[in-house]
């Protein structure tokens, strides 16, 4: 997928359903939709068993503009057909933010703590460091080694566990709700100041 997709909780269905990007990405599951709406001419209706694949793997890059695609992936999925989610289907993998390659081999670190546990097992050895790049640059091992192989990749599973309170911060953060969305900055940007790109 290039670049981001539509927000699904902010356009109209008959918006939606002019993606090119969105259809497509429902015609790859290939289990339709559980929105009814005129707006809807060409995405069948929701049939589990018509799923291609028993996971549905977001990869994003580890960056803001990562979160921000994973998170309207995400918000897509909970509003055209929220089962994949409630059933177990949808996961998240991991990407790694930094690169630490010694003369025998090549470490992956997911986070600050990882890259400094990994540095002390390097000690004096001789190493480079630098941010990873992003999936699409990166070439097919390195692709298999953390994202796509199922015995090195991580994934995080998306629960259910609280599905209306999930909905409710997909609708503060990128919904019409401009009064909660206000509140909840001010009630939590300050632990975020450091992060923020504001220069």
């Amino acid at each position: 997928m290039r670049g981001k997709i539509l927000n699904c909780l902010k356009a109209s269905y008959d918006k939606i359903f002019k993606s090119e990007i969105i259809t497509n990405l429902i015609k790859v599951l290939g289990c339709g939709v559980e929105v009814k709406t005129k707006a809807n001419r060409q995405l069948s209706t929701f049939n589990l068993d018509n799923l291609r694949w028993n996971k549905i793997v977001i990869c994003t890059d580890a960056d803001e503009d990562g979160f921000q695609i994973r998170t309207l992936i995400l918000t897509m999925i909970q509003e055209l057909c929220p089962t994949l989610i409630e059933k177990g289907y949808v996961y998240i993998a991991e990407s790694p933010l930094y690169e630490i390659t010694t003369k025998e081999r090549t470490y992956f670190a997911y986070t600050e703590p990882e890259k400094t546990k990994i540095l002390g097992m390097i000690g004096e050895n001789k190493y480079s460091i630098q941010r990873s790049k992003g999936l699409g640059e990166n070439d097919p091992d390195m692709m298999s080694l953390t994202t796509m192989n199922p015995e090195t990749r991580r994934l995080i599973k998306v629960n259910p566990t609280d599905v209306e309170a999930t909905r409710e911060m997909f609708d503060v953060l990128l919904g019409n709700n401009l009064e909660g969305r206000k509140r909840f900055i001010k009630e939590n940007g300050s632990k975020y100041l450091a992060a923020a790109d504001i220069s």
